[in-house]
């Protein structure tokens, strides 16, 4: 490394971080100055490999801002480089520039959105898999490494401890952390404060290779960042504890409390800049060039038939998209698999069995596992994340960073609803449609026979994005036949049997036609087989019932729905879900401004406890009985 080289690369982007952050008048000053040294030296010290005219040529080293608190260091770094002009930092946490307050995928160096602490070490371990175990195969040449930058005070934070346990588990030995342990947390200091060996001795515990280092002295940094890389391929990720001191270079700043989050205001700004010293606005910082490696033998991309059921079959969605899944990976190689222990519940131990290299087992780590499958998308597979549906609000906040990253990642949630029977609340997943609806552009899906199931998972690999299946314990019948299509969006109308299907009226005609013994019943899942129950009592006392599986829960079917509510104004919905957020807020949607359509919703109200599936649909008001009183009621009224 040429030491005097980088002291003057770091005074710039001190200059650059006091720029960013007083002109725009907010932002993270002091976070950003105390990692200077170890983000000058890792990038302009031939540590870091990366083509910057080309962010994803797939040998490039990744770099990840877990702290993303810090992105005025960030950068400030690429503007060292010379890929941020002067005037764009100028414009730092304005509306139209892509240098936000916290690291977005609008700024082209971006690997996925952080800031929420505690997820950057577990995105970076998803790509550091990808690069190691996926995409390239030569040890000798070097895998591509991924850097994570992560802060003292996130290392409070469980996902932490699930990605360092997962890394050393599966030897990903190509992932660097390095952690900024400036003392200071936001209003007070960090658990450990600088005790660098009580941090050293719990990674040491987690299987990785910790090294510790005076993180502002670039003669001890060069040696730490040459050690470090020297362990590629050794089986330990690597861990670097840097001793730093917030607020680095700015005497009124330095290590003090009460800056944490606040930019100098302009007087000692221009006090600030005259400490620094000498500023070299002619120098720029080089990054080294990423050596090509030679990458894995694809999978057979053979096709391979979806399995076919029997219409007098009993089978459980669980079990189907399984099936589903195991055959999809044949012909998609693209398609990779992370198991929170659960491939004897959801079926998927074949999937194992015959794609054993793009199946990872995860442990009971739900909220790494999601990052982790960010990681993954950004190198381009797509991950499938299976577990029981009551925990995937364990990872709410990872699932929401997910979808800001605008990952693909595909969601298998299990034994939802109460539904499941004996085992109790707390593992009836009752919250995880409304979890999932909210987030932006998701797909939300709910199958109810293993026809619908395995068609439904096709349709979810073929549409980007964040995607949720939701399927059920019990073994249920089959419903449909084999040859009929479900496409994201869709639904099926169930019509009384023996009966020409009712002709819904023409558009303009709202309301006229209606009459006092029709209804639409909409279902989703297993409340589909009861609502079809409750279709054939009501036939007996006269009222016709149209039944409208709502499969696709978001983007719901709202051709359909208001075809049909031009004649039946009195809608009933049905789901295995809480009351708030579920499929009866998604047809309240369709009908919000629709005064002559009614609206009546039964869903899960009370407390749910163990008991026999029959029992509690019955107990909360979601079972063929309860619907067919409902209806009564409704059409008395």
């Amino acid at each position: 490394m040429d030491i005097e080289k980088l002291q003057k690369l770091a005074r710039l982007i001190r200059y650059y971080i006091l720029l960013a952050t007083t002109t725009a008048g907010s932002g993270h000053t002091t976070s950003s100055l105390s990692a200077v040294e170890m983000m000058t030296a890792l990038m302009f010290g031939g540590i870091f490999r990366a083509d910057l005219d080309s962010p994803e040529n797939e040998s490039n080293d990744r770099l990840i801002f877990s702290k993303g608190h810090a992105s005025p260091l960030f950068y400030s770094l690429y503007a060292a480089a010379g890929e941020v002009t002067h005037d764009e930092l100028l414009k730092y946490r304005k509306f139209d520039s892509p240098l936000e307050g916290h690291p977005t995928l609008e700024f082209r160096y971006t690997e996925a959105p952080t800031g929420s602490l505690g997820q950057g070490l577990s995105i970076g371990l998803g790509e550091a898999l990808a690069l190691k175990k996926l995409i390239f195969s030569d040890e000798s040449i070097g895998i591509p490494r991924v850097f994570v930058l992560l802060g003292d005070g996130e290392i409070a934070e469980g996902s932490v401890w699930e990605a360092a346990a997962a890394a050393s588990y599966h030897k990903i030995d190509n992932l660097v952390a390095i952690v900024d342990v400036n003392r200071q947390g936001q209003s007070q200091a960090t658990m450990y404060e600088h005790h660098l060996e009580v941090y050293k001795q719990r990674f040491e515990a987690f299987g990785w290779y910790t090294l510790t280092v005076d993180g502002h002295d670039f003669t001890e940094i060069e040696k730490v960042y040459k050690e470090a890389i020297s362990q590629t391929g050794k089986g330990k990720p690597v861990i670097i504890l840097a001793k730093t001191f917030k607020g680095r270079g700015v005497k009124a700043l330095e290590d003090k409390d009460g800056w944490h989050g606040k930019p100098l205001p302009l007087d000692m700004f221009e006090v600030a800049v005259r400490e620094l010293g000498e500023v070299d606005f002619r120098i720029k910082g080089e990054v080294s060039k990423p050596v090509a490696n030679v990458k894995k033998n694809q999978p057979s991309v053979a096709g391979h038939q979806l399995p076919t059921y029997k219409s007098d079959e009993s089978v459980a969605t669980r079990k189907a998209t399984g099936n589903a899944l195991t055959a999809l990976m044949y012909g998609n190689p693209k398609i990779v698999v992370l198991d929170g222990d659960v491939k004897n519940s959801l079926y998927t131990e074949n999937t194992m069995k015959e794609h054993p290299d793009r199946y990872f087992e995860m442990f009971i780590a739900e909220q790494n596992m999601v990052d982790m499958a960010i990681g993954l998308s950004r190198r381009g597979f797509i991950p499938f994340m299976t577990t029981f549906s009551a925990f995937m609000t364990r990872a709410y906040d990872q699932i929401r960073m997910a979808a800001l990253a605008a990952a693909n990642i595909k969601f298998i949630g299990s034994h939802a609803g109460v539904s499941i029977g004996a085992d109790g609340a707390s593992q009836m997943g009752l919250e995880d449609m409304s979890l999932f609806r909210t987030l932006l552009g998701s797909v939300v899906l709910q199958p109810a026979d293993a026809v619908s199931a395995t068609k439904l998972m096709q349709e979810m690999i073929e549409k980007p994005g964040i995607a949720y299946i939701r399927v059920a314990r019990p073994g249920t019948a089959i419903v449909y036949g084999n040859d009929e299509k479900f496409e994201i969006g869709g639904s099926k109308v169930h019509y009384l049997k023996n009966k020409e299907p009712f002709a819904p009226a023409q558009e303009g005609a709202q309301g006229k036609q209606k009459t006092n013994n029709k209804v639409i019943i909409t279902a989703t899942g297993i409340t589909l087989y009861e609502a079809l129950k409750a279709q054939e009592e009501l036939a007996k006392e006269g009222i016709e019932a149209v039944v409208v599986d709502c499969y696709s829960v978001k983007p719901i079917d709202q051709k359909t729905l208001v075809s049909l509510a031009q004649s039946i104004t009195n809608i009933i919905t049905v789901e295995d879900h809480w009351f708030e957020g579920g499929l009866g807020d998604a047809v309240l949607n369709v009908f919000a401004q629709t005064p002559f359509v009614k609206v009546y919703k039964l869903a899960v109200t009370k407390l749910p406890h163990s008991g026999k599936p029959a029992e509690l649909l019955d107990f909360e008001g979601i079972s063929a009985q309860e619907i067919t009183k409902k209806v009564r009621e409704v059409l008395s009224a």
